[in-house]
């Protein structure tokens, strides 16, 4: 009996775990203070920009412990994080193209830290994305990051 419910545990952590899927969220209408620890009377760490995807790693009642695109972890009250999918350009010199293809014309190219809307799924390996300007392209999934 007590090998069949360390097994059923075993199973059931195992289902959690593969079952995992990383929630990005983004920095709201106003810029951020991101801390060390999860309270005002930490030490602020920096002050992230409006609209910085970052990665929800751990909540803590009203505070998110949060990765940012460099990997760095800080804290954030929640209530200054939206919903809203952003993602960041990685690479130096991202083509986004008209089309999820490698040989589709590129419609503009975005340098790396600019940050771009991510407007529907697409294909495996591919973000539909709107820059701020209102240009819409199609970029690499390896070349962005906050998806």
């Amino acid at each position: 009996m007590k090998s069949c419910r360390l097994l059923v545990c075993a199973l059931s952590l195992f289902s959690c775990v593969t079952g995992f899927a990383a929630e990005f969220r983004t920095v709201g209408a106003n810029p951020a203070i991101m801390y060390d620890a999860p309270a005002e009377r930490g030490r602020k760490v920096f002050v992230a920009p409006r609209g910085m995807p970052v990665e929800v790693v751990l909540t803590y009642g009203d505070w998110a412990k949060v990765r940012d695109v460099a990997g760095d972890l800080s804290w954030v009250e929640s209530k200054a994080l939206s919903s809203k999918h952003n993602v960041v350009v990685r690479a130096m010199n991202a083509k986004l193209r008209a089309s999820p293809e490698d040989n589709a014309v590129p419609v503009f190219s975005a340098d790396r830290g600019v940050i771009l809307e991510v407007v529907e799924t697409a294909p495996p390996g591919w973000v539909k994305v709107r820059h701020r300007d209102g240009l819409v392209g199609y970029a690499k999934v390896a070349d962005v990051w906050g998806n």
